[in-house]
């Protein structure tokens, strides 16, 4: 249906009363911020802006390519659809998505499907990232970024369920549920 709202948003009339940065980072800005509600309730947060990221999911010969990689935050390594963060407020992100599918994986998309997007942790971050299913691969040269030691990891279409079980990065866990719609019924 065209036009339609979008059921699980409604804007938000806030005034900023005052803001103050605590932290400027590379990737992260932390602030606090108070903002007037409509009610005219004052309320403080802390939050930290994010320039946004892209998560694909690209989808080659009846598999999907994931990567495994390390993530010092959580002392694991994970089983992760392959992703980047846009470099700067306003990159556009199929631009971010083409570098980053090539970086990670060593594949160009002869065809891309916009999946949605979502917000990753919308209390305290302002990070939104897009979802984009890539098909018709083709193998690129690239180089490995050797910082992040990244594995492609293969997974057959056909056990989708079994991978969906065993994530533990919500985005990942988003782009498959998406997939999955997507492939319908195994």
């Amino acid at each position: 249906m065209s036009g339609a709202p979008d059921p699980g948003t409604e804007g938000l009339d806030l005034e900023v009363v005052s803001s103050e940065p605590v932290f400027l980072g590379n990737v992260v800005r932390l602030r606090v911020t108070e903002y007037r509600r409509p009610s005219g309730m004052v309320v403080r947060r802390e939050v930290m802006d994010h320039h946004g990221a892209v998560v694909m999911v690209p989808v080659e010969d009846g598999h999907v390519l994931m990567v495994r990689q390390p993530r010092e935050a959580v002392g694991e390594r994970l089983l992760e659809l392959p992703a980047g963060k846009l470099d700067h407020a306003g990159e556009d992100p199929m631009d971010c998505a083409v570098r980053e599918l090539a970086e990670e994986v060593g594949r160009a998309a002869g065809t891309w499907r916009d999946l949605g997007g979502f917000y990753t942790a919308p209390a305290i971050l302002t990070e939104y990232i897009h979802c984009m299913m890539a098909t018709d691969l083709v193998p690129v040269p690239h180089e490995p970024i050797p910082e992040e030691e990244i594995e492609v990891v293969p997974w057959p279409l056909a056990d989708i369920d079994r991978l969906i079980a065993s994530v533990h990065d919500a985005k990942t866990l988003i782009g498959l549920l998406r997939l999955a719609r997507e492939i319908g019924p195994r």
